[in-house]
């Protein structure tokens, strides 16, 4: 049933503060919201401002956060009793907005993905700790392929020799991203936006968990430069890779809103995650993340998922700076 109410600035400020809380590359937030002329809808924007140029030239990572956040406002809007029919690039390739949500459709359900996702929402971090050894169900994995699967992405959990495989390629992209004397000064520059990361002062940080990466010298090896010390992590993490067949700015979004949907249903059953954004930021490393047995396809992300800590809230954007101001 369509409805002629209009988005109330209360209802605005809901589904920015939900887009908001997404995930994202060293935590940009690289996204702006605007509600439409007729105030039924939202158009999702980037934020080429806040873009990670070194580390994503090509806006592959920036574009799957904003998908991550558009599926936060899928969820918001099924909050507000409404059916988020969503537009991906209406007007193409590297044009702005991103996407559009048209909101002014009632929702059929208050659960249009199955569960209540939007607690989670609040309570999805990026878990950089230790995970204990206790598998994650089998009943739960599938539904998790599901939800990727409804997004359009392909949830791959790995088997040990595809675990092992893809972090001796993350090993590989670390050591190579160390080296990259212009992209470790990014990083720097974008950890300096912030006060502490995830509950670390800056200056105890090592090279290799300074940024939104698991930290890998419990898993590949390498010790970080002036680390803390070491904690013990899981033996073998179980990981999984989200992979599309085409690799344009749409199927960035898709990645962006599976992932965003896998990792809140995840949170839903006290399941972490995190992402392991090395690999797939070297293209020589991101091509050998294949499972040539699968046919062809580009992983888009590994996750990383396992029971234990749910880590810390990272800092976030003041709505007023992501939502621009109604146009009456």
């Amino acid at each position: 049933m369509t409805t002629e109410t209009a988005l109330t600035i209360a209802d605005l400020h809901l589904l920015a503060e939900a887009g908001g809380l997404a995930p994202s590359l060293h935590n940009s937030q690289p996204w702006r919201f605007r509600p439409t002329s007729d105030r039924l809808g939202l158009e999702v924007h980037a934020d080429l401002s806040r873009a990670v140029q070194a580390a994503d030239p090509d806006l592959r990572a920036l574009h799957i956060s904003i998908g991550a956040a558009l599926f936060n406002l899928r969820v918001a809007a099924a909050r507000l009793g409404r059916e988020a029919a969503v537009r991906l690039l209406p007007s193409g390739e590297g044009a702005q907005p991103c996407a559009v949500l048209d909101l002014s459709t009632q929702a059929r359900t208050r659960q249009p993905f199955g569960a209540d996702l939007y607690p989670a929402i609040a309570g999805r971090h990026s878990s950089r700790q230790p995970f204990t050894n206790r598998d994650v169900p089998e009943a739960l994995i599938a539904d998790l392929i599901s939800a990727g699967r409804d997004e359009g992405v392909t949830l791959t959990v790995l088997e040990e020799d595809g675990v092992r495989r893809v972090l001796a390629l993350t090993s590989e992209a670390e050591a190579a991203m160390a080296a990259d004397v212009t992209r470790e000064a990014e990083t720097r520059r974008w950890l300096r936006l912030e006060p502490s990361y995830d509950g670390i002062p800056l200056a105890a940080l090592g090279s290799h968990d300074r940024d939104a990466r698991v930290p890998m010298r419990g898993f590949a090896g390498h010790p970080p430069r002036h680390a803390t010390p070491a904690e013990r992590f899981e033996a073998l993490p179980q990981l999984a890779t989200l992979t599309t067949h085409l690799d344009g700015q749409a199927d960035w979004l898709r990645t962006g809103q599976a992932m965003e949907r896998v990792w809140l249903l995840a949170t839903d059953h006290g399941l972490r995650a995190s992402v392991l954004h090395q690999a797939v930021e070297i293209p020589d490393t991101r091509w050998r993340l294949r499972d040539t047995d699968e046919g062809p396809g580009y992983v888009q992300l590994v996750l990383r998922l396992g029971y234990g800590p749910p880590g810390v809230a990272s800092p976030r954007r003041r709505v007023e700076d992501i939502l621009d101001p109604s146009e009456e």
